[in-house]
């Protein structure tokens, strides 16, 4: 790295544990990247509240500084906020009022548009609008963690720490004690189609363990669902689950943008099924962990429960591991070095993969 930089951070969200009652599904890959980038030499200043603090009582030893103001920048980065109705588009001090979306627009109009600073935009849920202006200035980058991202886009996935992947033992979590053949840790946000086709039936037919917040769910009344869970409970869930579906809302299934529950699920040796409708499905999960339907999703949970503890399953895990490599977290903070170092010199940055 040649350009070590000041970096202003902004996300809404959690470091650590954080709350059970948040949609935050940052918690598992925010952290690693932080500490590679500042272990590079990046200096890293976060400008949303802290909320570790405000909300979880967790003070993290001063390993973080947080600062509301408007501190001199090299860049700053933005995990993208959006407006949602009743939340961050009410007035400050409403019932229920989230300050995140105001915060942002304060930081777009202090650095990206008064003082032209360079900024990267990093959009997780993709919804930063097509045609919308930040997208037009030169000194703005896209980032998108889908294998196709948008034409002005470049491709930044969700990170899995190294030290997670190289430790990974397939065969160790083969013979991990598995009792609940299907869980699903995720909400429900515009993912009923998908639950319908492909979970449903199967969780009809199987012992199963369903998480998250799905508040609409009297059209499953076959399906047990527990509600949000403590993040550290995620591990121990797919810990002691034999599989899970990979549940994308369209607009991530399009392009081939998998969330970090992959990660989370095959670390823990619990194995992905992947829907074929997912673009580049082959490249997450190996074809025999591919699904048309939920009666395929019965018939391969079935096949599983037959090869549990085997050396076939350890084959299924060591190939999913292997392609977790994609996320490897050396690689994701390779491709944003990059782009940061293109920003600051005024380089027009390459299209890089994360690959």
């Amino acid at each position: 790295m040649d350009h070590q930089m000041k970096i202003g951070y902004s996300f809404w969200g959690f470091l650590g544990n954080g709350v059970t009652d948040t949609p935050d599904g940052g918690r598992s890959h925010r952290r690693p990247l932080i500490d590679e980038l500042q272990n590079r030499g990046h200096k890293i200043v976060f400008l949303q509240e802290n909320r570790d603090l405000k909300e979880a009582g967790d003070d993290l030893g001063g390993a973080y500084t947080f600062d509301d103001g408007f501190p001199d920048l090299d860049v700053l980065f933005l995990e993208w906020r959006w407006p949602i109705r009743r939340r961050n588009t009410t007035t400050c001090g409403a019932p229920g009022h989230t300050c995140d979306l105001h915060r942002q627009a304060e930081l777009l109009h202090h650095y990206t548009h008064r003082t032209s600073t360079p900024t990267v935009i990093w959009d997780k849920d993709r919804r930063l609008p097509a045609n919308g202006p930040w997208r037009r200035r030169s000194h703005v980058v896209v980032c998108e963690a889908a294998l196709t991202p948008s034409p002005d886009a470049h491709r930044l996935l969700f990170p899995a720490a190294d030290e997670l992947l190289d430790s990974a033992d397939p065969h160790a979590l083969a013979k991990r004690p598995r009792p609940t053949p299907l869980a699903y840790v995720g909400n429900q946000y515009d993912r009923d189609e998908e639950f319908d086709r492909y979970l449903a039936p199967a969780a009809a037919q199987f012992d199963h363990v369903i998480a998250g917040k799905w508040n609409e769910t009297s059209r499953w009344p076959q399906v047990t669902f527990s509600g949000r869970v403590p993040f550290q409970e995620v591990a121990r869930i797919h810990g002691s689950a034999l599989a899970t579906v990979l549940l994308l809302p369209a607009r991530y299934a399009a392009v081939g943008q998998m969330t970090q529950r992959i990660t989370e699920a095959v670390l823990a040796g619990c194995l992905p099924l992947a829907p074929v409708t997912i673009q580049c499905a082959e490249t997450f999960v190996p074809k025999a962990l591919m699904i048309k339907d939920g009666n395929d999703a019965i018939r391969k949970i079935a096949h599983l429960q037959e090869i549990a503890g085997t050396q076939r399953h350890a084959d299924l895990i060591r190939l999913c591991l292997d392609r977790l490599e994609l996320f490897r977290l050396s690689r994701q903070a390779d491709t944003l070095d990059t782009l940061l170092t293109a920003l600051v010199t005024g380089e027009q940055p390459g299209r890089r993969t994360g690959w």
